[in-house]
């Protein structure tokens, strides 16, 4: 494989050939260069989902996964379903993300929505927030309270 340059012409003549090429897989020794972002948006790469991301959730995140893990490759409608009565407290917080998702993807990229569905559903730590409790004979004891990053990407199905 010849090496790929990714300047603006470059990009504007061979548009499809790169993207085949990043679309492949490749070997660790024989990486392709990673696009910036205004790079990515000449190629057109990303356009074929949409993506939501909450921030600084109170709620932890290995309570986050039980029910991203519910929804991770089912159809939107089935995902607002199974979020709707599942009575968990993160529930609510990602059907608000996978809204925002959805709304991204319809009105960004122009995806049809009776076609798309969660291809993942992913609960990073935030940072952490230390708080301490009075404990007998005058000591303390902490308690951690964690926050989450929530994303969701939606696809459309082919």
């Amino acid at each position: 494989m010849e090496k790929i340059i990714l300047s603006r012409d470059n990009i504007e003549n061979n548009r499809e050939e790169i993207l085949k090429a990043y679309a492949a897989p490749s070997k660790k020794s024989n990486k392709l260069p990673t696009p910036t972002k205004k790079q990515r948006k000449l190629l057109g790469m990303g356009r074929d989902q949409g993506i939501a991301t909450a921030k600084y959730i109170r709620i932890a995140p290995r309570k986050v996964r039980v029910v991203a893990d519910l929804i991770k490759g089912k159809s939107l409608d089935d995902a607002y379903a199974i979020l709707t009565y599942t009575p968990k407290a993160a529930s609510p917080v990602i059907a608000k993300v996978l809204k925002s998702a959805e709304s991204n993807a319809v009105n960004n990229f122009g995806l049809n929505r009776e076609n798309l569905y969660v291809e993942t559903a992913i609960a990073n730590p935030g940072p952490v927030l230390k708080r301490y409790i009075p404990r007998a004979r005058g000591s303390a004891s902490s308690i951690k309270k964690r926050t989450s990053h929530i994303t969701v990407v939606l696809k459309e199905r082919v």
